[in-house]
């Protein structure tokens, strides 16, 4: 009796909606299951094959309602875009926020979300079009730290209201110290970059409302990393802001490889589509090599270092000409920022001093405090990614070398400031055997 009880506990849990659907498939069932009569001599042993057939029926129907009802659920939790982009909309027209793109969103409705990307209900993201422009619409539904003037921001405070820093009667020179202030303890030397990213309507001059929606872009791990990364070209271009919605460019392939899967699609089914959905070898050695390039300017760069904490193909991508772009940075944080972060981590072991995915540090059991030095540098993280990706199809004359080169890689260990001269000779050796072979094609 079990078999049927399950089904109707599971129906009685589905809304009056899906209910109302799987009666109508289940009663559609029925007449398919019962339009042809059956010969009376088998008239008993059809009876049953009836009944099996109906149950078969509504499973499959329940099922899947139950899908539906799933994926709706995780749609309207994670995919908030219309909220958020009203709320920005109405502080924009309180004239607390302003910036490039609040007159195409909320005058002329120029700049409009299409597919939900959302995989965090506080971090939403959408697929949209700005006029002609295809890009990527990112939005935060929670709020940005406030900053009180004339001291520094203490680290977890919450704001008391969004978008009141700076305060009323803030002076350019007061704002541009708050920049320095932030962006020396995160990035080291961007003030002028920041600066001229706040002007948004380039009249050299940065009002109130500016101000505030640069401030709180400013607080943004992603929009950091694109802003001290602009000039290599790794991350995609921003495009435009309004309060701390802001709009980049799309990166035109992502994932990494395969496709994107719903989360209950089988694992096997998922690494099948990543081995079908991948471009051809030398494309692949060419966009590995735009991921190692991006590992070298995270720990050399000249606005500080920054940490990888969820390494995963599902955030990078590619362009039509196999250039590498970072299509996800909300888990690429200021060094900075992490090791502030990390220190404050109450821990019993080791393996409560995780921050992100994969940023792992050890626990200091005489003080139950996480220490700030990584386990592992981004570049054995990238080379776990890219152990699979182009490993798979590479030239028989250099894949035991690769495959040696990959396995030196991740086997490093410690940070990369504690074993700087290996680190740099493993990347060195991993990229210039890639560029060896594919330097002499043309789209290389």
């Amino acid at each position: 009796m079990s078999v049927f009880v399950l089904p109707i506990l599971a129906f009685c849990t589905l809304t009056r909606q899906l209910r109302t659907l799987s009666l109508v498939c289940v009663c559609v069932c029925v007449c398919v299951c019962l339009a042809t009569p059956p010969p009376s001599p088998l008239q008993a042993r059809l009876s049953s094959a009836h009944l099996k057939c109906l149950f078969v029926c509504w499973l499959a129907v329940l099922v899947g309602s139950w899908v539906v009802y799933v994926e709706y659920s995780s749609y309207s939790e994670l995919c908030r875009g219309r909220q958020c982009t009203a709320a920005m909309c109405a502080k924009y027209r309180k004239g607390l926020v302003d910036g490039s793109a609040c007159s195409s969103l909320c005058d002329k409705d120029t700049l409009e979300l299409d597919k939900c990307l959302s995989t965090h209900a506080a971090k939403q993201v959408y697929s949209g079009m700005w006029g002609d422009l295809e890009g990527v619409v990112r939005c935060r539904m929670d709020e940005a730290p406030a900053y009180d003037v004339g001291s520094q921001m203490e680290a977890g405070k919450e704001a008391a209201a969004l978008f009141d820093t700076p305060p009323t009667g803030t002076s350019v020179e007061k704002f541009r110290e708050m920049i320095l202030d932030h962006l020396k303890a995160n990035l080291g030397e961007l003030t002028a970059r920041a600066l001229a990213a706040a002007d948004a309507n380039k009249d050299g001059r940065i009002s109130l409302a500016e101000a505030r929606s640069s401030w709180a872009l400013l607080q943004l791990n992603d929009f950091l990393l694109a802003l001290a990364l602009q000039e290599r070209g790794h991350t995609p271009k921003i495009l435009g802001f309004c309060g701390d919605l802001y709009v980049t460019e799309k990166v035109p392939n992502a994932p990494l490889y395969g496709v994107r899967a719903p989360a209950w699609t089988p694992a096997w089914v998922r690494r099948a589509a990543d081995h079908w959905f991948t471009p051809a070898w030398h494309h692949r050695a060419k966009i590995s090599m735009g991921l190692l390039e991006l590992v070298e300017d995270l720990f050399h760069g000249a606005f500080g270092s920054f940490l990888m904490c969820d390494l995963s193909a599902a955030h990078f991508g590619y362009t039509g000409r196999y250039d590498f772009r970072v299509a996800d940075a909300q888990n690429i944080v200021p060094q900075a920022t992490f090791q502030e972060a990390i220190r404050q981590q109450r821990c019993d072991r080791d393996t409560d001093c995780v921050y992100g995915v994969d940023c792992l540090t050890s626990c200091d059991l005489t003080k139950r405090r996480c220490t700030p030095e990584v386990a592992e540098p981004n570049l054995v993280k990238a080379c776990r990614v890219l152990e699979d990706y182009v490993l798979q199809g590479a030239p028989s004359d250099i894949r035991e070398e690769l495959e040696k080169q990959l396995y030196a890689c991740m086997a490093l260990r410690g940070s990369a400031e504690q074993a700087e001269i290996q680190h740099s000779l493993v990347l060195n050796n991993l990229k210039t055997l890639l560029w060896k072979k594919i330097s002499h094609n043309k789209d290389s």
